[in-house]
């Protein structure tokens, strides 16, 4: 027997042991790599953005290199379980993650859009922050007067006393202040 015969077939497993390594150590990476990255919630609960809870939330998350979590606060009638379907709600939802989705884009910003469940706003916060305890940040908009956009000043001081991290809470641009009547159709406003 040649040396040869045994320095070849030892040579050909060590390299095949170091690539099988390499290749399940960059798989790690890729799947661990999004759930190492902070978490930045951006609750809504209207078919109305506040653009300046969006922008901020987006370049908070691109300084911090953070997932943005636009998370739907759907409400369920008490009448009905809570998994019931909430068909149309969702429709609109989904039109408005869309649009987070695009205005994130030239962010460079990940997005992990949710509808959380709850009977009030409130109760889906809550069930919110339970589903994504590792949020560090909660990025909310105040509801301008009368309006669908934003949380109202109870479900503010509520987040603040109860919400863990930090919560930034962005008011409605002063000049762009609508009386009250029907909502507005879905689009971003100041």
């Amino acid at each position: 027997m040649n040396a040869w015969d045994v320095i070849v077939p030892l040579v050909a497993l060590l390299v095949g042991a170091l690539l099988t390594a390499a290749v399940l150590r960059s798989r790690r990476t890729v799947d661990e790599e999004p759930t190492q990255k902070p978490r930045i919630l951006f609750p809504f609960v209207g078919t109305e953005l506040s653009e300046r809870a969006l922008q901020a939330a987006l370049r908070l998350a691109r300084a911090e290199h953070a997932v943005v979590v636009p998370a739907y606060l759907a409400r369920v009638p008490l009448p009905l379980a809570l998994d019931a379907p909430v068909g149309r709600a969702c429709d609109e939802a989904f039109l408005v993650f869309e649009e987070i989705e695009q205005r994130a884009l030239p962010y460079g910003v990940p997005v992990d859009s949710r509808i959380v469940r709850g009977r009030n706003v409130r109760h889906a916060l809550r069930e919110l922050i339970t589903e994504i305890p590792t949020a560090r940040r909660i990025v909310v908009a105040a509801a301008t007067n009368g309006g669908h956009d934003g949380f109202t000043i109870d479900d503010v001081a509520w987040l603040l006393r109860n919400a863990p991290g930090e919560v930034l809470v962005v008011r409605p641009d002063p000049r762009k202040r609508r009386s009250t009547g029907a909502p507005p159709p879905l689009h971003a406003v100041a």
